[in-house]
């Protein structure tokens, strides 16, 4: 049913509740992974000494990022392939989608809400309404919320 899961993964971030789910996925349908990472930066486009290091360090950490998801994978008997590709991160994922073959993609979403939503918009939300096949949208757990959660237990 599936044989090609894209799973995007941000830059930098070392969470991703979605990796799980994916590795599941590809291991029930004996499915290649395809990790792809979107740069989309505003230093590209900027003027400046400053512009190219924060660029060359959001592609570095893009890259370190892929390597490391794909090294945990294939760790587990995944067959994975890595990608990081630059550009507008919603376009990237539905070409990848194409590119690759993709029969569903799986990717965190962060639940923003209110205005947060508003400013910040979300990737995932977009890649939803695009996607020429399923997405699976897996909730990113509250990392500061948990962290409270284990300091209230002990207190307790």
């Amino acid at each position: 049913m599936y044989d090609q899961i894209l799973l995007p993964v941000a830059p930098g971030s070392e969470a991703n509740d979605a990796i799980p789910h994916a590795k599941s996925l590809a291991e029930r349908y004996d499915a290649t992974v395809y990790v792809v990472s979107a740069i989309d930066t505003v230093a590209q486009t900027l003027r400046g000494p400053q512009a190219g290091s924060f660029a060359e360090r959001i592609g570095d950490a893009a890259e370190k990022r892929v390597e490391s998801v794909t090294a945990d994978l294939e760790a587990d008997g995944i067959e994975v392939v890595g990608n990081v590709v630059r550009g507008q991160p919603v376009d990237i994922i539905e070409n990848m989608i194409d590119d690759v073959g993709a029969d569903i993609v799986v990717m965190p979403s962060h639940t923003r809400s209110g205005i947060q939503r508003v400013l910040l918009g979300s990737v995932t939300e977009k890649v939803v309404r695009v996607s020429s096949v399923p997405v699976v949208t897996v909730p990113m757990a509250d990392r500061a919320e948990g962290a409270a959660d284990a300091e209230d237990a002990d207190a307790e």
